[in-house]
């Protein structure tokens, strides 16, 4: 699981993080090491043994506190030192994940100068924090290694691992990667190619029920952990006639949890250093409940009473909820305006009263991929009328996907959740696009959701793009660098939402009604190159088509920055799907141009 995974920061009150700043200024790094034994390996921290017992995510750190966990993991160096600060009051450490580019992405670990930047921020990030008290290992990258055939990618992993030791040799080295690959393939080649890399990271799901034994039998002398595991993925279970994959309850999801870390961080610990459970949280992958071992209100699920069971060897004073199943009399072939009966099978092991809360939502059919960003979905309040364990619902109009939600709370902190897919045989009916708040920026340091420069066109494979430029930007800290390596043909990069929905098939996109203008600003290297921009391709007549289109064509660029703006006035702006986009046609050599300030406004 990706995302690309960037979770946000929970800041603490500003007195709060000027008081903890003010206490480490004289910290001083705690050594953390890899031992070789006779008898496998262990992870030593001051002097010690540290078995990890650590979530993915950075909220409520004093509840994983509490409840016996000792580390958490990140994905990228966003609000990294206050982050540390945080964990070090809680008694916590941080694996501090350094994002790396996937080519799934753009990135193209041929371009010298892109892994050059990619190295060098790693190291920016090393130098400034390695004698942090909460630091424990280094983890370069998350999953960015595909199908782990391409060397470029472990030749770019070496390196930075490599520099990192250099520069620091009080923490190990890791890199994360989905699973072991096809017969371990990824892991041996990691194995081969990344000698100063200490510790394999796997994020690991329906496979890790025997992760430790094809581990093992591979043959790779590294320690491992398990960097993300958790119920069985959407793209590893059953599926309904129609296709939407079955979840499973918060109650069994829990289990899955124990035993994935009972088999490995347990009965492997010669090898395995403990794990990371994702996701300490919530978040839209799928459904809104399918990774998460929290609920929206901070409300803990059973993922977060099994861990800690493990952890402390004995389960919370308070346990949550236990929710059986959820069942309706009828999910398939159903009509609009049906009533349709519902209810689930749920107690309290401490006999605590529960509330329960039903949740009927439209449910798109997007299965996640590597945790890239995804929209909530439309919840449909009116069709519900709930009793407690029982509801009653009147089908929508709107034919297609929805699922049923079932909340249940204690008065603990406790919670359980499940769902159940429907399908109404009627004409579907468009999800509204999410409305956006202006001005709504695109590009500002970064690409901002929902939209993904994931559209490469034409002859993509002379494209480079790299959206932290620090080349002259025209405000903040980076642009987006442009390079067009071809003297011919033509080529072009949209921003999609979703990512790659190229027909117009599937929910995403913004309402951006009320904007007045796209607004952009870009230059060229040297002056003269000639660049269109677009948005709104899709013209098709699927749901989600673009419900405009707009252009600038033909802009001949001057080295130095420009603004300019595309109007849109009067224009149907209820769905954007494509929400920026730039093309041109081969010009005699190649070219390089750049973007920034990417938004859209309302004057």
């Amino acid at each position: 699981m990706t995302f690309t995974r960037k979770l946000t920061v929970i800041f603490l009150n500003v007195f709060v993080l000027f008081a903890v700043g003010v206490s480490n200024v004289n910290a001083q790094a705690i050594p953390v090491h890899v031992l070789r034994e006779s008898n496998g390996f262990q992870l030593v921290r001051d002097g010690k043994p540290y078995p990890i017992h650590g979530v993915g995510g950075n909220e409520k750190l004093e509840l994983l506190a509490e409840l016996g966990g000792n580390s958490i993991r990140t994905w990228s160096t966003d609000g990294l030192g206050e982050l540390l600060d945080q964990a070090h009051q809680q008694g916590l450490t941080v694996c501090v994940g350094m994002w790396l580019g996937h080519p799934r992405h753009g990135f193209d670990y041929q371009d010298e100068a892109a892994v050059l930047k990619q190295l060098n921020d790693c190291l920016q990030t090393v130098r400034r924090y390695k004698d942090h008290p909460a630091v424990l290992i280094w983890a370069i990258g998350n999953e960015m290694e595909g199908d782990g055939k391409n060397p470029a990618i472990w030749y770019a992993v070496e390196h930075i691992a490599r520099e990192i030791k250099a520069i620091d040799t009080h923490h190990p080295t890791m890199t994360v990667i989905a699973e072991l690959g096809e017969a371990e393939n990824k892991l041996r080649r990691l194995g081969q190619f990344c000698p100063h890399v200490d510790i394999v990271g796997v994020n690991s799901y329906a496979g890790i029920s025997t992760l430790a034994e094809r581990y093992r039998n591979a043959g790779v002398d590294k320690p491992y952990i398990v960097t993300e595991h958790g119920p069985h993925g959407p793209w590893e279970v059953a599926k309904t006639r129609w296709g939407t994959p079955i979840e499973s309850t918060s109650t069994l999801k829990g289990n899955r949890y124990r035993n994935g870390y009972e088999s490995t961080a347990i009965q492997s610990k010669d090898l395995c250093f403990g794990s990371y459970a994702f996701l300490w949280g919530n978040k839209q992958e799928t459904t809104a409940t399918w990774f998460g071992m929290m609920l929206p209100d901070g409300s803990r699920l059973e993922a977060a009473d099994a861990m800690s069971t493990l952890w402390k060897g004995m389960p919370p004073a308070n346990r949550c909820p236990q929710l059986t199943s959820i069942s309706i009399d009828q999910a398939d072939r159903l009509k609009p305006g049906q009533l349709v009966k519902a209810s689930v099978d749920v107690s309290d092991p401490e006999g605590d009263s529960i509330e329960v809360t039903w949740v009927l939502r439209q449910d798109s059919g997007t299965i996640g991929v590597g945790g890239d960003f995804q929209q909530a979905e439309l919840a449909f309040k009116e069709a519900v009328n709930a009793n407690g364990k029982q509801a009653s619902i009147t089908i929508p109009s709107g034919g297609g996907n929805y699922r049923l939600f079932a909340y249940v709370k204690d008065q603990h902190g406790g919670a359980a959740v499940a769902n159940v897919p429907l399908f109404v045989d009627a004409p579907q009916q468009a999800i509204p696009a999410a409305k956006a708040t202006l001005p709504f920026v695109v590009y500002a340091d970064s690409s901002q959701p929902p939209y993904e420069p994931s559209g490469y066109m034409g002859n993509t494979q002379a494209i480079e793009m790299q959206f932290d430029c620090t080349a002259k930007p025209y405000s903040g800290k980076t642009c987006v660098e442009v390079q067009y390596q071809a003297s011919d043909k033509w080529g072009g990069v949209l921003w999609q939402s979703p990512a790659n929905d190229w027909e117009g098939n599937l929910p995403g996109g913004l309402d951006l009604s009320g904007a007045t203008a796209l607004e952009f600003y870009a230059r060229g290297a040297e002056g003269g190159e000639v660049v269109s921009v677009v948005i709104g391709v899709i013209e098709s007549d699927t749901p989600y088509a673009d419900s405009s289109k707009a252009e600038l064509k033909d802009v001949r660029l001057t080295p130095e920055w420009n603004r300019y703006q595309i109007p849109l006035k009067g224009m149907d702006l209820s769905r954007i799907k494509t929400g920026f986009g730039w093309s041109l046609a081969g010009q005699g050599k190649p070219i390089k141009f750049y973007l920034d300030d990417i938004r859209y406004i309302s004057e």
